[in-house]
């Protein structure tokens, strides 16, 4: 086994060959308290301050706090407004509480291998997005539409693509990467790690028009089998979550 360490502005980071991305909960500073004020902070940029953000979108772009009489852009704009102080809530409390570099969320090695995030997006975005919708297109042509406003769409595409990179990264790094990691350090047997996972996951989705509209079964496979449940599973086995941050990006703009 080889153990590197290396010092950065963000503390000091600890490759181990062959570690895994759970193993690294143990790096930097890892005490109990710490889990929780790092919650703390966290949920507070994402719940408190991110909301604000998205009200004072919402006054922006609508005139009012109601996110209701937005448009289906603004109100894409509102949703995602709070994601971006998530990622930095998450960034900040890995960084600062844990000593430890946020990288070390997502894999134990020096550097994410984008590659392989690559290939999780390839793996879903070909049979669900592209088959799928091919078929779906097929079978049910009146559920979709197609718009005519060229301009609008090229501006939205990108940032759509950006905002979604946003949420994604935030919920793999928080649901995938640091609850993992803070419930290992009570009990690292990875079926517990992977219903915790997966339980948490679809607790802040219940809110969802989707799930309410769905019931039960909506929430159960949506939400905690797939992707709570599955990508869990499929990122403690390989040891990183850089598949399953391939595979949502896929799945949440497909």
């Amino acid at each position: 086994m080889r153990i590197k360490a290396t010092k950065r502005k963000q503390g000091i980071g600890t490759e181990v060959k062959d570690a895994t991305y759970v193993e690294a909960a143990r790096w930097g500073k890892h005490r109990g308290w710490r889990y929780v004020l790092g919650l703390v902070i966290i949920l507070f940029a994402w719940l408190v301050v991110g909301s604000g953000a998205s009200v004072l979108v919402a006054f922006t772009l609508g005139g009012q706090a109601d996110p209701s009489v937005l448009g289906i852009v603004e109100y894409y704009l509102f949703v995602m407004a709070s994601f971006l102080f998530f990622l930095a809530g998450i960034l900040l409390t890995v960084s600062l509480v844990h000593r430890r570099h946020p990288r070390t969320l997502v894999t134990a090695q020096e550097r994410i291998d984008w590659h392989r995030v690559g290939h999780g997006f390839v793996a879903w975005f070909v049979p669900y997005c592209l088959i799928g919708g091919l078929g779906q297109y097929l079978f049910y042509p009146d559920t979709f539409s197609f718009n005519s406003d060229l301009a609008t769409f090229a501006l939205f595409v990108p940032l759509a693509l950006a905002l979604t990179a946003i949420q994604i990264t935030a919920e793999e790094l928080f649901f995938r990467g640091y609850i993992v990691q803070g419930a290992s350090l009570i009990w690292s047997n990875r079926v517990f790690l992977a219903i915790a996972s997966a339980v948490i996951f679809t607790l802040p989705h219940l809110l969802n028009p989707e799930a309410i509209a769905g019931g039960w079964l909506t929430i159960l496979s949506n939400y905690f089998l797939v992707p709570g449940l599955l990508w869990t599973v499929v990122s403690l086995i390989d040891g990183t979550t850089e598949l399953a941050i391939g595979v949502h990006f896929a799945n949440n703009i497909g």
